[in-house]
């Protein structure tokens, strides 16, 4: 009856060729993040019509155009507050939601209409579904009694796991669902432009308190900051096919973001590090000699200067943060050692800490860094297949720039790369890569999802110019 009922409204939307107006599509996406935050207020059945409505509706549209899912997820991540509460301290946000619909659009073409599951023959996704599995086998070791008190909240247990899995769910979602460059290019350019008017706006004084009331959490948090540095630093520097006046605007909002992390935000490592990583990653795969002299320059001056390294480091807590962060992970590796191989279960360990003494305090905190994080939770199994999943990641962008590639998605690939590089530093300074319920939480994901979707985009470009799948797996 399912099937049916939704063959006859495809035919439907087939019949009026209701795919190819995507403009109404947008504005009925966006009457609907307006109306549904103020129709909760008054009567909550009408939420639960308009949701239902959307999802039925997005769901059917979604299946014949994926592609320009992406693009819809770079603009609402920045702009739209729209989520659902949970009944905690954390809400499912719109980015969650938007991946989620994607996701359950795949897999009922797959299983209803074409009666037949199947993913791109990648070991990188196969790392990814590896990591998810081991979740799921985590969460079950999770609900064991490890010490003698209440664990996290079978719903924080949840969330947890949704921030893992979909995770891994935009990553697969992207590098099977892109469908052409072209989508790609539209987010790309969508988070490029838009990111670039909140690091410009911010970076202008008398601006910052405007662009802080239009953009939403995401614009606070690594992920943000790095990709936007890398992308349209690429963007700028290695796509030939864009006129000159798109490449100078890609070139100034490169400037301000690494402007941003690098003087108005330079105590914060997290922003300034890992886009230093990734840009002088991307000088080294063009102009290897070039990026080699500049990091000897660069780490000869502030040698010289050792008032800059402690500028950098040790300007604010960041002291004080090192400390308390080093005496946390000795006490972490004692949590994981109850259970090393599946760890105690997605989000348990914080109510584990209380146990241990952490100078001169009994208190609950998190580890800040995502490797530790995922060894207390999800045990060297799971974080076995991470590092499995990132090393594949790699493997995919390297053969990819290994080809003739258009000079956007060359531009891209290096790009991801950097990206990539940035992300493996950033997931030591904190959990911004998969955040953690009682730290970045939920809110994390509207950066952290844009970022597996640009990494999943190396594997789609990857079978885009592959001569067949086989090729380079």
């Amino acid at each position: 009856m399912i099937r049916h009922l939704s063959e006859r409204i495809q035919d439907l939307f087939e019949r009026y060729q209701m795919e190819r107006n995507y403009l109404w599509i947008l504005l009925i996406y966006a009457a609907a993040m307006i109306i549904a935050p103020l129709s909760v207020r008054m009567f909550l059945p009408a939420l639960a019509l308009i949701g239902g409505g959307l999802a039925i509706f997005g769901l059917l549209f979604f299946m014949k155009n994926p592609g320009i899912g992406f693009p819809i997820i770079a603009v609402s991540s920045l702009l739209i507050p729209f989520a659902i509460s949970t009944g905690t301290q954390t809400r499912i946000n719109i980015t969650l939601l938007l991946v989620m619909l994607l996701l359950a659009s795949w897999l009922v073409k797959m299983l209803i209409f074409d009666k037949l599951f199947s993913v791109l023959p990648s070991r990188a996704i196969y790392a990814a579904l590896a990591f998810s599995l081991s979740v799921l086998l985590s969460f079950g070791f999770g609900q064991l009694p490890w010490y003698p008190t209440e664990a996290a909240s079978l719903f924080a247990q949840l969330g947890q796991v949704l921030l893992m899995l979909m995770s891994a769910g935009a990553f697969i979602l992207s590098a099977s669902r892109l469908t052409n460059s072209r989508w790609l290019k539209w987010m790309v350019f969508s988070f490029i432009i838009l990111g670039g008017i909140y690091a410009i706006g911010f970076s202008v004084p008398p601006l910052r308190q405007y662009v802080n009331r239009i953009f939403q959490r995401a614009v606070l948090d690594s992920m943000f900051w790095t990709w936007l540095a890398v992308l349209s630093f690429g963007q700028a520097w290695l796509n030939t096919k864009l006129k000159p006046s798109i490449r100078a605007i890609f070139a100034l909002v490169s400037a301000a973001s690494i402007y941003t992390v690098l003087v108005t935000k330079q105590s914060w490592v997290s922003g300034w590090l890992p886009t230093a990583i990734g840009i002088f990653l991307m000088l080294f795969l063009k102009k290897p000699k070039f990026a080699v002299v500049s990091a000897f320059l660069f780490i000869a001056a502030i040698t010289i200067r050792f008032q800059l390294i402690q500028n950098y480091l040790f300007v604010g807590d960041n002291e004080y943060s090192l400390l308390t962060r080093v005496e946390a992970w000795k006490i972490l590796f004692e949590i994981i050692g109850q259970n090393p191989i599946f760890g105690v279960g997605p989000a348990n360990y914080y109510f584990y800490t209380p146990f241990y003494n952490i100078l001169g305090f009994s208190v609950k905190f998190n580890s800040h860094n995502n490797y530790i994080d995922l060894l207390a939770q999800v045990g060297l199994l799971g974080t076995g297949t991470f590092i499995w999943w990132l090393v594949e990641i790699a493997r995919s962008g390297f053969n990819l720039i290994k080809r003739e590639l258009e000079p956007f998605e060359h531009a891209y690939a290096i790009s991801a790369l950097g990206g990539l590089a940035a992300t493996l530093v950033a997931a030591f300074l904190g959990d911004w890569i998969i955040p953690f319920i009682y730290n970045v939480g939920m809110d994390g994901f509207r950066s952290s999802g844009l970022a597996w979707i640009f990494m999943g985009a190396l594997v789609f470009l990857q079978f885009k110019t592959s001569k067949s799948y086989g090729q380079d797996q």
